[in-house]
């Protein structure tokens, strides 16, 4: 085999296909009949320079992905197959690789480079390999240029895929200096000043001990800052590309360098090519969101020994700074607004403008006002796009009190700006700017009301004129329509939308059947503003809402309407759907709400529940996310009524569960699993046996993303709620399964915030199962089923209590299931509460919390812990 697996190779590139099928399944036999050979054959020919590029190119593809898969599974399956390969085979294939990276072709020892990286990803931690970084810091010495470049690429790629804990800081030291060296102006190659500046982007984590050393940390320094200024254009950008990254991971350290560092990013921003002003842009908006995360953090209260010192960098620079950004506001480009991804120098500009102005608040507005009232009546279209994009740029941030004034002057002009100016970029940053407006400076909390009775008219006028513009303008006056009804949430019993609420919802649906609703996501934002319409709506609307409903099962009805559909089409077609089914959503939880509404909203609830079931059905193999979460508002609205759709429904629901790929799909209906179980209680009993064995198949599967395993504890409990003592057969699986999350849950060593919420999350997840258990069974006979798991759910309350790492909301859950525990099993519990360790402290800790729903949550504990004691 190994004589042909060059042609073989060529052959699976082949343009017939019936060539390319064989030759593949060709590579998939050797693979499975022999993987050591296999992986053998492919690094022999990335490594011989006699071979043809395109071979040595898939053989290290192949070899690449022999090591490393996106799904988390799957990686964990080639790592172990790869660390049980035979040594002697592994040496084999490592020497290969090295050998590539003196090979003349670049195709050749850049895949080789990243293959490199993946095998020390996997053996580094395993402390093997041990000589790999060795080995490769002696070749950054040797000619010809090419090896070198080819090695500081390797290093860039080992150190992404390697944490910095397992390489010793004495080869870290050792890689640093080689990469520090090969950006160094004195390197007269520029592929490999290029590959050292990429190379140290990805090593910046691993400095943290030359970052706390002066002299280590200036001569780094002094080299990027060179970089910046090399005549080579990607040199530049990647030397940015390191400041920004040092921005966030060093912060603290850069007070001795951001005097200098504004003076090289100015120049680049007001002179350089694009892709590198960008980067300089990017540095101080790294910074801004740095000083955010301190402020909001530590609330701005700075003692002299604090911890994380806020060093008010953009405070300071702002005199510079900020005409630095107006400066780029009038460099935008000619169609912009047509192109969703567009992003250019005046976006960049505009979007660290907002964020100087979230982090300075009230400080930037004078600076910015003289901008605006000098660009703002300019004949040339530039000039009034940047004064309207500064404007509604800094809207967040400065307090109400500094902005009011300027808005009540600014609104009206704006409102003719989005009616008569000529200019659609004009157009399209106003109707932005007024949604800004209403986003930040209208609602139910502010004291001094934007919108008043005398311009609500003209308001809603304009931005319903302005619906009938180009898509990017219409889709924009969409938005700020969303904001204004947003804005009126809370406003009962008349909101001053109310006498336009005919209009604006026909309107909207106007927009969905444009021809040009395609574009720049219209419909989308057309059909998510009727839904924020529909759901701040008052009862004075509720008749108009409730007509509402013939005519979007009219439309979802003509989605369905069989016509053969191209795959291109059919997305469309599931867009849309989704689009419609997740505005019944709204308009079920808005009529359901109420007992009038919801009585005459009864009437349509057979036909809904018909079109959600050919939604289903004519999506194969997956379930429609926005369906099922219409279906959890249908079974709520209805109540034990939603049981005669159960035999029809169930087949979905059992197929939404299966769902590991969309994990997404899975969890929203494992949420409906427990809008059923409120709506049925004990009618939900037939189903039970099936939902409860997908339930547990999903916990115990290593496939399914772990943020589905949360919803599906917590989902135990409603189905106990809801059956009750029923549930005993299921105890025996259900309780071990929590009892090792719950294990599992009090001894993560948190690393970082998202581990932290997950943590939470899925501690929230086990108590609120135990909750539902324990409450499901009370005043049963057969609550003794469960004293037995008592002891292990005080252990949990207690290691959780201790670890003092509970945030508010699993606080009020684990002090409910602490009251549940003493409510259902009475004196069996109360004997085990008096023994532990830290109940009593836990229990007087809510009760004196600030959060009213703890504490009176800890009140009830309390009084169910002392009657189970008395007993």
């Amino acid at each position: 085999m190994a004589m042909e697996v060059t042609q073989v190779l060529l052959n699976a590139q082949s343009i017939d296909g019936n060539v390319r099928k064989h030759a593949e399944e060709s590579l998939k036999q050797f693979q499975e009949q022999n993987l050591p050979s296999f992986l053998l054959s492919l690094s022999g020919e990335l490594a011989n320079d006699e071979k043809p590029v395109d071979s040595r190119k898939l053989a290290g593809l192949i070899l690449k992905n022999a090591l490393d898969a996106k799904e988390q599974h799957r990686k964990l399956e080639l790592v172990q197959r790869w660390l049980s390969l035979d040594n002697n085979a592994k040496g084999q294939i490592k020497a290969c690789l090295l050998k590539t990276l003196a090979s003349p072709v670049p195709d050749a020892w850049s895949t080789a480079s990243q293959v490199i990286a993946k095998i020390a990803g996997i053996e580094l931690p395993q402390r093997q390999w041990p000589e790999l970084i060795g080995s490769l810091l002696s070749n950054i010495h040797q000619l010809p240029a090419h090896v070198k470049q080819a090695t500081l690429e390797t290093l860039g790629y080992l150190c992404e895929e390697v944490s910095p804990d397992v390489v010793d800081q004495d080869h870290v030291n050792k890689i640093l200096t080689a990469v520090v060296q090969g950006m160094n102006a004195s390197e007269g190659n520029n592929d490999v000043r290029l590959a050292a500046t990429r190379a140290l982007y990805n090593a910046l984590g691993f400095a943290q001990a030359n970052f706390s050393n002066d002299m280590e940390r200036d001569y780094i320094m002094r080299v990027v800052c060179e970089a910046t200024l090399c005549p080579e254009t990607k040199i530049r950008q990647a030397a940015y590309e390191c400041l920004v990254s040092i921005s966030s991971t060093y912060y603290e350290k850069l007070a001795p360098y951001i005097q200098d560092i504004f003076n090289i990013t100015a120049k680049a921003v007001r002179e350089d090519e694009e892709p590198v002003a960008l980067q300089a842009i990017e540095f101080w908006s790294s910074i801004c969101d740095e000083e955010i995360d301190i402020l909001e953090e530590y609330g701005g209260d700075f003692t002299g020994d604090s911890d994380i010192p806020c060093f008010y960098f953009i405070k300071q620079a702002l005199p510079a700074l900020v005409p630095m950004l107006l400066e780029t506001l009038l460099k935008q480009e000619e169609d912009q607004d047509q192109d969703e991804g567009a992003w250019n120098i005046a976006m960049a500009g505009g979007t660290c403008l907002g964020l100087v102005a979230r982090t300075v608040g009230d400080d930037i507005v004078q600076l910015v006002m003289q901008f605006i009232e000098d660009n703002i009546t300019k004949p040339d279209w530039r000039h009034r796009e940047a004064a309207t994009y500064a404007f509604g740029s800094i809207l967040e941030g400065p307090s109400p009190e500094k902005l009011t004034p300027l808005v009540n002057v600014a609104l009206n002009f704006m409102l003719t700006a989005l009616t008569n100016d000529p200019n659609n970029h004009v157009k399209d940053t106003t109707a932005w700017t007024l949604g800004r407006i209403f986003e930040f400076l209208h609602g139910s909390t502010l004291d001094t009301p934007i919108i008043t009775q005398a311009n609500c008219q003209q308001i809603v006028t304009v931005l319903l004129q302005s619906m009938k513009d180009v898509a990017n303008v219409a889709e924009k006056a969409c938005g700020a329509l969303y904001f204004l009804a947003q804005g009126y949430e809370d406003v009962t019993p008349s909101s001053p939308l109310t006498p336009y609420f005919q209009e604006i919802v026909q309107a909207l649906l106007t927009v969905t059947h444009r021809e040009d609703a395609g574009e720049s996501r219209l419909r989308t934002a057309a059909y998510e503003t009727l839904n924020e319409v529909v759901r701040c709506s008052t009862d004075e609307t509720s008749p108009m809402v409730l007509q509402l409903v013939p005519v979007i099962m009219t439309e979802l009805h003509n989605t369905l309407e069989g016509q053969k559909l191209s795959s291109d089409e059919r997305e469309k077609q599931g867009e849309l759907q989704g689009l419609l089914c997740g505005c019944l959503q709204v308009i079920i939880q808005k009529l359901g709400s109420s007992e009038p509404t919801k009585y005459v909203f009864m009437q349509y609830a057979d036909q809904i529940m018909g079109l959600f079931l050919r939604v289903f059905a004519c999506r194969s193999a997956t379930v429609h996310e926005e369906a099922m979460l219409a279906i959890g508002a249908l079974a709520y609205a209805t109540g034990p009524d939603f049981a005669k759709y159960m035999p029809e429904f169930y087949k979905y629901l059992e197929m939404g569960l299966q769902n590991f790929e969309e994990y997404q799909v899975c969890a929203v209906t494992v949420g409906v699993v427990g809008d059923i179980c409120r709506a049925l209680e004990d009618k939900i009993l037939p189903y039970c046996d099936g939902i409860m064995t997908q339930l547990l198949k999903d916990l115990s599967s290593n496939q399914l993303h772990r943020s589905v395993k949360p919803p599906i504890f917590s989902s135990f409990g409603d189905i106990a709620l809801a059956i009750g003592e029923n549930f005993e057969k299921y105890l025996i699986y259900a309780m071990p399964m929590l009892q090792s999350a719950a294990e599992l849950s009090a001894h993560t060593a948190v690393a970082d915030d998202e581990m932290t919420e997950y943590t939470n999350s899925l501690r929230n997840g086990i108590l609120e199962a135990y909750s539902g258990i324990l409450q499901g069974f009370k005043n049963s006979p057969k609550t003794q089923l469960l004293i037995p798991y008592a002891p292990h759910i005080l252990q949990f309350l207690d290691s959780m209590y201790m670890e003092k790492d509970m945030d508010d909301v699993v606080m009020k859950t684990a002090i409910g299931v602490l009251g549940d525990l003493a409510d259902t099993l009475g004196s069996n519990a109360g004997s085990l509460i008096q023994q532990s360790l830290s109940c009593k402290d836990f229990l007087n800790e809510c009760l004196s919390s600030d959060d009213h729903m703890i504490k009176e949550s800890a009140e009830w504990a309390k009084l169910a812990i002392s009657r189970a004691i008395s007993v």
